[in-house]
């Protein structure tokens, strides 16, 4: 039977560290996600700002599926500029203006659609899709507010033990499942970060 299942994970993390600080660090990709418990590898291809990611995940039966994932990580600045620069092209505007008016940065992590086929069923491998923003804002005393939030679609064929199981429960269990794990992971991922760089809190 081939499943869809989607999961969300979402967060406000407060980083005790500048706002360039934590830009930097988390435009580290591969370093941070290294703390996913789910994420086996993490590698640049050699496309411009797009990785692969390489998560090792379990059924209830502790059998393994592989998930890859093709992701492109984009980076805006978050500007709120004056009323009197609403009619001017943003590529005139000077740079010292748009430093002055910086309120943030957002980080996103996007599918990137790749040109070979990924799925291989008979050896439990599939393509995932993942979305992610992380909108990063200075907060107040040298601290980072930090708004996470991803979604992760995959489609993936059950073992034979789970076949018996009505489908729509499968699904509905299936879907919670996955929210619940990708959020403690989310979680984890925060907490060993505060230890890695600088002390975090919840907001």
């Amino acid at each position: 039977m081939e499943m869809e299942a989607t999961g969300k994970s979402k967060g406000e993390w407060i980083f005790h560290a500048e706002f360039h600080e934590t830009i930097d660090y988390l435009s580290d990709h591969a370093r941070i996600l290294a703390f996913n418990p789910f994420c086996h590898k993490v590698e640049k291809t050699a496309k411009t700002n797009v990785y692969k990611w390489h998560f090792r995940v379990t059924d209830p039966q502790n059998n393994p599926f592989d998930v890859i994932f093709y992701i492109e990580e984009i980076q805006e600045l978050l500007v709120e500029l004056p009323d009197e620069y609403d009619n001017i092209d943003p590529e005139t505007i000077p740079e010292d203006i748009i430093s002055k008016h910086t309120v943030g940065r957002k980080i996103t992590w996007a599918h990137h659609p790749w040109d070979n086929t990924i799925d291989d069923p008979k050896n439990y491998i599939f393509e995932g899709r993942a979305f992610a923003e992380m909108y990063v804002k200075p907060h107040s005393n040298a601290q980072t507010m930090v708004d996470f939030d991803l979604r992760v679609d995959v489609k993936f064929t059950l073992y034979p033990a789970f076949r018996i199981i009505p489908e729509t429960i499968i699904r509905s269990m299936t879907n919670a499942g996955m929210s619940f794990i990708m959020q403690s992971a989310t979680d984890k991922m925060f907490k060993s970060i505060s230890k890695d760089f600088r002390p975090i809190q919840q907001a």
